[in-house]
């Protein structure tokens, strides 16, 4: 994993503070989250302490400190799934995975993430399963899905 940060740190040779975030943009696209070692080499790349760092990367949601699960699960909140139920699927999935929400699995199964829209508000409440879309669902529906995803695991 050092290797792969210390080439995209490459391509910011010459950068400074206000290039944080396109830094962790680019990590967190090539090695799947923002490691606390590559927080460490960001800091010492951009002579910045990595409590600012942290902190940024806290701020923003789009940033992930721990790796997607093989089954990563994307729920949608918008207004629309939000009307349609979409807390209380999100509870059932939180119980049955007996994860919360930002989190992925010990096993490395699954991963949970709530998404403010995914555009699909004519088929609310929708979820994502590794870009699969899952629209219309009911608790019954849910129930079925995480039947099969356990049953493949």
């Amino acid at each position: 994993m050092k290797t792969k940060i210390d080439n995209l740190l490459e391509k910011f040779s010459h950068a400074s503070a206000n290039s944080l975030i396109p830094i962790l943009q680019d990590i967190q696209d090539e090695i799947g989250f923002l490691s606390e070692e590559a927080i460490v080499q960001v800091g010492k790349h951009l002579d910045m302490p990595t409590s600012k760092i942290y902190g940024l990367a806290t701020f923003y949601n789009q940033f992930r400190f721990q790796p997607r699960g093989k089954y990563h699960i994307q729920l949608c909140h918008g207004t629309s799934c939000h009307v349609m139920g979409a807390a209380t699927l999100i509870e059932l999935f939180e119980k049955r995975l007996k994860i919360k929400t930002g989190q992925t699995s010990r096993n490395g199964a699954y991963s949970l993430e709530i998404v403010p829209c995914m555009g699909a508000c004519a088929f609310s409440p929708v979820i994502s399963i590794n870009g699969k879309f899952y629209g219309n669902l009911n608790q019954q529906k849910v129930e079925e899905l995480l039947d099969d995803l356990i049953d493949n695991e």
